[in-house]
């Protein structure tokens, strides 16, 4: 089957969740900086990172026959009282970024970018995310299954993380990692 878009990620979610979508892609290799620059609002700056991963495609694949084939970039960023959690460093870092969210509300952004030479188009999702109350035994415990490591916010949503979480408001997907309709849509303005 042909390729129809190019994912410039490594991330299985994401694989996972355009496989739903049920394209026909293949996985881009790309690497880029993710540092927040004091400027930036965090919209902004997961905006900026989608465009760069999706950009960063665009230019590998330049050097290809497939250089018109769109490539999809992604970023998710955790958000809470405007202050942008990303991935842990350690043990001390989730902690400090599990506390922070235990019983309230926080934000994720998830911006999608899909570009070639020609044309570049992002949709973002922010979604709202409450979690329950967490102890500290609760937090140890979901640091030692290794879940957290990885994620923006110290958390995944489809995980064991999930139990943390009393209700959400907007994309499920999104706070995986990849809105389905939202991706959907800007695949079809460019299919």
């Amino acid at each position: 089957m042909t390729t129809q878009v190019f994912l410039a990620s490594g991330s299985p979610r994401r694989k996972e969740l355009l496989t739903q979508l049920g394209y026909q892609f293949e996985i881009l290799s790309i690497d880029v900086e993710e540092v927040h620059q004091s400027h930036e609002t965090p919209l902004i700056y997961v905006e900026r990172l989608s465009k760069d991963k999706a950009q960063a495609g665009v230019r590998v694949l330049e050097l290809t026959k497939n250089k018109y084939v769109p490539v999809l970039g992604s970023d998710t960023i955790v958000v809470i009282d405007g202050v942008i959690l990303e991935k842990p460093k350690d043990f001390e870092d989730a902690k400090r970024m599990l506390l922070a969210l235990s019983g309230r509300q926080h934000q994720v952004m998830t911006a999608v970018t899909l570009a070639t030479p020609d044309e570049i188009r992002t949709k973002t999702v922010i979604t709202q995310v409450w979690f329950k109350t967490l102890s500290e035994q609760e937090i140890e415990q979901y640091w030692e299954s290794g879940e957290p490591c990885d994620k923006a916010g110290s958390y995944g949503i489809q995980g064991s993380g999930g139990r943390f979480v009393s209700r959400i408001d907007g994309s499920y997907h999104a706070v995986m990692g990849l809105p389905l309709m939202e991706t959907d849509q800007l695949l079809h303005q460019f299919l």
